[in-house]
């Protein structure tokens, strides 16, 4: 691989999102006079986003009556709760500063919507740094659509062949694949109840830094 730029995923690779979504779910849950549940029932499906936790905290699908009223409810609270716990993972501060020494750029490719995105890399003190933010809503398409990745590497002015994508989902190596691009694989992110080495990756990295030793 010749790695020219790097390109993240949000949710589950770049940052640990998942207390903060849960919370949100269980604000819902409250509101219902539902217990809370655990961070290990919400966690596995955070990159699935609303859609995933809805059908955990309350087992319903977008066709369900109530499932409108339940996701406004969901994004209501979580767009004033984005940042309370989340972090960047352990060692991504460090790949980050490390990929800017060695002028390599590096830009985030997530589904999560840009009202979003744009603050919650705002308050993770990130957003003025990445050379390209490609949310869900930026081209019209979602992962695993190449799209985003495409736009991406347009954005960068790098060839997708030379990006390297980083994410935590089977359809983030589906779009990898398809966009022409090398994939790793966040073996520490959420993973949707997934294996990872069944995915086709080139690379499953355990821990952020791990992802130098590709350039």
């Amino acid at each position: 691989m010749s790695i020219q730029a790097v390109l993240l995923d949000l949710d589950g690779t770049l940052a640990d999102t998942a207390p903060d979504l849960g919370y949100a779910l269980n604000q819902v849950r409250a509101t219902r006079n539902l217990p809370p549940l655990p961070l290990s029932e919400t966690r596995p499906v955070t990159s699935n986003g609303v859609r995933g936790l809805l059908k955990v905290g309350f087992d319903i699908t977008p066709e369900h009556g109530d499932y409108a009223a339940l996701k406004d409810q969901f994004l209501e609270i979580y767009t004033v709760n984005l940042c309370r716990e989340t972090r960047l993972f352990p060692g991504m501060a460090e790949l980050l500063a490390e990929l800017e020494q060695r002028r390599v750029p590096w830009g985030v490719v997530t589904n999560k919507p840009q009202r979003f995105t744009e603050p919650l890399l705002g308050q993770l003190g990130v957003r003025e740094r990445a050379a390209c933010v490609i949310s869900g809503d930026s081209v019209g398409h979602l992962k695993p659509h190449p799209a985003p990745l495409l736009a991406a590497a347009t954005t960068i002015g790098v060839a997708s062949r030379d990006c390297l994508y980083f994410g935590d989902d089977a359809r983030d190596v589906v779009a990898a694949r398809a966009a022409g691009m090398p994939v790793a694989v966040a073996r520490f992110g959420y993973l949707n109840g997934g294996a990872p080495e069944t995915w086709g990756a080139d690379a499953l990295l355990d821990h952020p830094l791990d992802l130098l030793e590709l350039l």
